[in-house]
């Protein structure tokens, strides 16, 4: 299995990731916990969690960023509508930026990068406009480089995901109906290239079929895909 150098990846469920760094920095990806089907109910966050990412405005990544940002006095980083509807919701600390930009957190320098997705945020007026969706790479200080891909379709410029940042550890959506499927994200695999694959937003509800098997079946084991479940780590 892939050594992530200290750094310990958490998957909980759905897209959500707990990124945790050697030097002690908790980062908490699209919080989706208290109606998660699939978050493990016994496990505990971190006393602390610095940082939330949120990938874009949908309930599924969102719902729980501004309860864990009170809790824990975290900033949430977004791309900068969606930034501000967190502020707007009752986050205090936000940082706002933009694809292609990149903001040090720590010793984690984190870059926006695209996605494929629609974005909006439910708010009490139904959907409202939130930026577009992202994901970001994670430039870990003495670490290894981590890419979440957020919601997403396969897309050719991937490829410069992989030319500009070489991902280590690729978090990719496999389930199908809502983002690519296992072979939609083996050919992601093929442009970015990382070392190991971590499947996410899969089988968190019935349309979400896709399997990590699968995926592993398009590689033709050409990459390592990682199977964790909920609650477990890889370091």
């Amino acid at each position: 299995m892939i050594s992530l150098k200290g750094t310990r990846v958490t998957w909980l469920g759905h897209a959500t990731v707990l990124v945790q760094t050697p030097k002690g920095t908790n980062i908490l990806i699209d919080p989706f916990l208290q109606n998660n089907p699939k978050y493990p109910k016994s496990f505990e966050l971190p006393g602390t969690i610095n940082y939330i990412l949120l990938t874009h405005g949908h309930g599924d990544h969102i719902s729980d960023a501004v309860p864990v940002a009170k809790k824990h006095k975290s900033n949430v980083a977004a791309i900068y509508e969606l930034a501000a509807y967190i502020a707007s919701q009752g986050a205090d600390k936000i940082t706002g930026f933009n694809i292609g930009g990149t903001v040090q957190l720590d010793d984690v320098a984190v870059t926006m990068v695209e996605a494929k997705h629609s974005a909006g945020a439910e708010g009490k007026n139904g959907a409202q406009y939130a930026g577009v969706a992202t994901g970001f790479v994670l430039t870990i200080a003495n670490g290894p480089v981590l890419y979440h891909a957020g919601d997403t379709t396969v897309f050719t410029d991937m490829k410069l995901i992989k030319e500009l940042y070489h991902p280590e550890l690729a978090m990719l959506p496999i389930g199908g109906f809502y983002t690519m499927g296992p072979r939609e994200a083996a050919l992601a695999a093929q442009f970015i290239e990382p070392k190991a694959i971590l499947p996410i937003h899969f089988g968190t509800f019935p349309p979400l079929t896709g399997t990590p098997d699968e995926l592993d079946k398009y590689l033709n084991g050409s990459i390592e895909v990682i199977r964790v479940a909920p609650g477990e780590s890889i370091q």
